[in-house]
């Protein structure tokens, strides 16, 4: 009789293979078969056992995709077959990253399952800014928000976003940017309001943009943004926080 292993969800952290917890580094060399997203690195996908067969699970917003379905159904399959199974999320899995419908999927196929957390994408962006999420003085509370869910563009509570000092991390936002403008305008956000775009958040290649409200759009146009990326609504770079913010600052 075939034993069946618990579906591992590990977090693969936002890209740099030295900020993988632990506990993820041990599920990933010890893997029989990983399923992975579009977004994690080369590098993290370098660090699983020799062993270890990968299958690409990738999800493009607004682009082509595996299927949730196909995807749960892949899941649940490799597991059914006894193999020790990580499921692997860039940046944490329980951040938008549909972990409840596989979670669904593996328990109605009577599987087990453990959670390995991972460091979420904006945790690393604000690093990179040399800021943090909050502040005495200025903000409480933080949003992590998406900027496109299953519907398309995704609605928030834009009047309270719009209020100043309020902080956010805006996930998958690229195509949602001139949206997301208009309806902070709309509900009485400042122009100069910081925005600051942080592509490939802890890789070599990052790169930070900064912007405003007003700019947003038009910035990251001229930026040319292809990689993943967070926008950091209510912050500045460090370096620039105190200073008009010229339409475009890049630092590499």
């Amino acid at each position: 009789m075939t034993t069946l292993q618990p579906v591992a969800f590990v977090g693969a952290g936002p890209g740099d293979p030295d900020l993988l917890t632990v506990k993820a580094l041990r599920a990933l060399e010890c893997a029989d078969v990983v399923i992975h997203d579009r977004l994690v690195s080369a590098e993290i996908l370098g660090v699983v056992g020799p062993q270890t067969r990968l299958r690409n699970a990738g999800k493009e917003g607004f682009g082509p995709s595996v299927t949730q379905a196909d995807i749960n159904q892949m899941i649940v399959d490799e597991a059914l077959t006894g193999a020790r199974v990580v499921r692997l999320k860039s940046g944490d899995p329980t951040v938008f990253g549909r972990l409840d419908e596989e979670l669904e999927a593996i328990t109605e196929a009577g599987l087990d399952f453990t959670i390995v957390p991972g460091l979420t994408s904006a945790s690393a962006a604000v690093a990179a800014l040399g800021q943090s999420l909050t502040k005495r003085g200025r903000n409480t509370a933080v949003r992590l928000i998406t900027g496109h869910d299953m519907q398309g563009y995704a609605d928030h509570d834009w009047r309270a976003l719009a209020r100043d000092g309020e902080v956010a991390a805006i996930y998958m936002a690229k195509k949602a940017a001139r949206f997301i403008q208009g309806r902070l305008l709309m509900h009485g956000a400042t122009p100069s309001t910081p925005v600051t775009i942080v592509e490939n958040a802890s890789r070599p290649e990052q790169r930070i943009v900064a912007a405003t409200l007003a700019t947003l759009p038009a910035v990251l146009t001229e930026a040319d943004i292809t990689g993943p990326a967070l926008l950091m609504y209510g912050l500045a770079p460090r370096d620039a926080a105190a200073n008009t913010l010229p339409q475009v600052q890049e630092m590499i």
